[in-house]
């Protein structure tokens, strides 16, 4: 894996972000004080903050979509990305866009799928059958 990258940003409540990225996604918490939490992030650390979250429109053309800018997420090998899919799935995460490929049969095929944290954080989680192909030439 590549040097972890490190994000911190901002949250309106500690508890409910506790409750989604450790019981909802699976993250694995680090430490925390009472003003902030870490977060291991599928392999980076996550920093989560409160304060005011980051302000997003939906101004980023993806295929037909309009996905929320900015947005951050994770690139994973296409079997843990359809068992992560599986899970929010059945936890009933409340989609901006639901788990679906894209570029079907283009360089850069991927999975993805769009959603937002308590604090209304967009996240996207991208799945590569061939992690070879994220970088498409």
């Amino acid at each position: 894996m590549p040097t972890p990258f490190h994000f911190a940003f901002n949250v309106t409540e500690l508890d409910a972000a506790r409750a989604f990225y450790g019981e909802v996604l699976g993250c694995v918490e680090g430490r925390s004080t009472t003003s902030w939490i870490d977060f291991n992030f599928f392999g980076h650390q996550i920093s989560l903050h409160l304060g005011t979250p980051f302000a997003t429109a939906s101004t980023g053309k993806v295929g037909a979509h309009m996905v929320s800018m900015p947005h951050f997420g994770v690139v994973l090998a296409l079997a843990d990305w359809r068992v992560l899919a599986d899970r929010l799935t059945g936890l009933g995460v409340d989609w901006v866009i639901e788990p679906t490929i894209r570029f079907k049969g283009e360089p850069g095929e991927q999975w993805t799928m769009f959603f937002r944290d308590p604090s209304g954080n967009p996240i996207e989680i991208k799945g590569f059958d061939d992690m070879g192909k994220i970088f498409p030439e």
